[in-house]
This record gives C-alpha cells, structure tokens and sequence, in this order.
C-alpha cells in the first residue's frame, strides 16, 4: 500500500516525518509512507494533487492541515475529518447575496465530480479509523474576514472548516477514482483576526500526534 500524505506547507506535516519510524518511509515492503507538499491554495494543490494521482497512482492521498472553523463550539486544537467540500470562491457576489456556479447555472448540481453541489468523500466510513468527527468543509482562495462574508457562507452551505486546499482534494481524487482522506485540526475561529487567541501551536502538534496514530492504524489494518 503507497500512501501519500500531503499539505499545502512541509510545516503542517514535519513534526510527523521527523518522528515515523523508518519502517514505514523506507523498509516495508508492503506499506509504505510518502510526503508532499502541494503549495498553498487552490491552484497551487489542484495542479500538484493531480501530478501526483496521474504519476505515482497512490492507494490513498491523506491531506493534512490547520484549519479555520465557523462553529464555536468545536473546541480549538480539535482533529476532524472532512466528510463533505465545498468551493466557497467560484461565483458573483450580488446586491449582498453570495451565488455560486450552481445557481449561476454555470454548473450542475450532480454532474462529476459534484454530488448535490458539493464534493463529498464517499470513503469517509472506510478510512475514518480513529473515528473522528465528520465535517463540511469550505475551501477559500481569500481567507474570510469580513463578517458579512461569513454570514453568507453560513447560511448558505453551514460549513464547519475553513481551508484553501481541500476542495482540490476531493476534486482530484473523486474525478481520478482516487482513495482520499482529509483531516484537520482547527486552529482558529473564523474571523478572529486576533492571533493571540490562535492555537496554531497547538493544532500542529495534534495534527502529527493524530496523524501518526493513523498511519500506526493503517498500516495495522493493510
């Protein structure tokens, strides 16, 4: 099993490679542990993610990251899984009124890759091993700060994440038939621009705490 993990900077995953065993990066024959870095945004992560479906053709693409969140009550430093992705940039922004390609009629709702208008992950039950809780996600080119912005996004989709990567993760992979898993760790409320109230350290450190349980799991369970 080839297993690529990747984020948008080699930071959200170091604390992960500098402390794996080598047995699973180098001697395992039958599992074995890549990283990447995608670059940050969109574009950046779709051109790379899919570079790396088309060249190395992975068994599963394991996207890590920080993330932002619109829910208070999730508790900062908190690892989750994004069950369902959102593009939360594509589309005009009109007499106060967010419309995306959908409503645009620029897109269809259940046209491939799109499931119901969003990108969702239909190996969630699989992969989830550490059973983490299951989120919507939005994926954002411009982090959101304005507070009539993030009211719109809320009411339109009632998203739990904020990120700028993974929606191209669930585009590439449900468009190459590929196994994908994203998991976050929540750094900071949406909005909050105050980043003394920021847990980044924090999410970071249970980013790779959470992330090498699950490669200890996985590699149990190949």
């Amino acid at each position: 099993m080839r297993v690529f993990i990747t984020a948008a900077t080699v930071g959200e995953w170091m604390p992960c490679f500098a402390n794996i065993d080598k047995f699973y990066t180098e001697k395992s024959k039958r599992f074995k542990i890549n990283f990447h870095q995608s670059g940050v945004g969109m574009l950046a992560s779709t051109f790379s993610l899919t570079k790396l479906v088309m060249e190395e053709k992975p068994d599963l693409v394991l996207q890590v990251g920080i993330a932002g969140c619109f829910d208070d009550s999730v508790e900062l430093g908190k690892a989750v899984v994004i069950n369902k992705e959102i593009d939360g940039n594509s589309g005009v922004e009109e007499n106060g009124k967010w419309h995306d390609l959908f409503n645009l009629k620029l897109e269809r709702a259940n046209y491939p890759p799109f499931e119901k208008k969003m990108l969702p992950n239909p190996h969630i039950d699989k992969l989830n091993l550490l059973k983490l809780k299951a989120v919507t996600g939005i994926t954002v080119n411009e982090i959101s700060t304005r507070k009539e912005r993030i009211k719109q996004l809320e009411k339109k989709y009632e998203p739990v994440t904020e990120s700028m990567e993974g929606a191209a993760l669930h585009y590439v992979c449900r468009n190459t038939n590929t196994s994908f898993l994203q998991l976050r760790t929540i750094s900071n409320y949406v909005g909050e621009r105050d980043k003394s109230k920021w847990m980044m350290k924090e999410a970071l450190m249970n980013l790779n705490a959470t992330l090498l349980k699950y490669i200890d799991k996985l590699y149990k369970m190949a």
